[in-house]
């Protein structure tokens, strides 16, 4: 079951945004257009893709399960939630994020994310009137971080943000490997229709976690996600 909130103080208290509102700050957020690098990242895809374990889109779509069904939901979607709702503190979950997040490109990655998406914090929020004022004068380093706290700021429901945030990672990955693979146009939107319920059905999950489901992941993501750095060709930073 979901932790008890502990603290007030991790970022702004939510006003509740009306329903035009959410939705239209949901659907810039989860933009994968939202110059965040994003485009730079493949976590660990890339890797598979040189190793030719990824060459079509039913093997990009059982990656993507592997991904969504592991690190995007008990580590970064646990850690939007735990920060929109107020149930740990964003700096103590950035540290959580980055104790958690073996790979060092993938913890520079999401820093990088962050960083851009901190900056954009004035735009996304300015049309509805709000000042963001992170906690303790400072932005969270890590994506999941900073983009909990926008959410909390922009008064949208906890589990709309969560679903935002495990279906805008994965439109933003098949964007990439579209480039990569290649894969055609076409196929990215056959492998992302197919990958709506997951999302969905890991949205929900994420509600649900609890401390001891954080940072589960499948080590050979991990090992994927490490080997990275040590490719002859990279495409990706990550």
């Amino acid at each position: 079951m979901p932790s008890t909130p502990t603290s007030t103080t991790a970022g702004p208290a939510r006003v509740p945004a009306t329903a035009d509102a959410a939705l239209g700050f949901l659907l810039q957020l989860g933009d994968s257009a939202l110059p965040t690098g994003a485009f730079s990242h493949s976590f660990g895809m890339e890797s598979y893709l040189a190793d030719e374990r990824i060459a079509g889109p039913d093997a990009l779509h059982e990656w993507l399960l592997a991904y969504l069904d592991t690190q995007l939901t008990c580590t970064e979607g646990l850690a939007v939630r735990w920060v929109a709702d107020e149930e740990k503190d964003a700096h103590d979950v950035d540290a959580l994020l980055e104790a958690a997040t073996a790979p060092a490109q993938v913890r520079l990655a999401s820093r990088r994310m962050g960083a851009q998406l901190a900056k954009l914090a004035p735009e996304l929020l300015g049309a509805a009137g709000v000042v963001p004022e992170p906690p303790g004068g400072r932005w969270p380093a890590h994506y999941p971080a900073v983009y909990g706290l926008l959410g909390a700021a922009a008064g949208v429901a906890t589990p709309a943000l969560v679903h935002t945030f495990l279906m805008g990672s994965i439109v933003s990955l098949v964007q990439n490997a579209v480039r990569a693979v290649p894969l055609g146009q076409s196929a990215g939107q056959r492998v992302i229709t197919a990958l709506r319920a997951p999302a969905a059905r890991a949205a929900e999950r994420v509600m649900l976690l609890d401390e001891v489901d954080f940072a589960t992941t499948a080590p050979g993501l991990e090992i994927a996600q490490m080997r990275h750095e040590h490719l002859r060709a990279r495409m990706f930073m990550s």
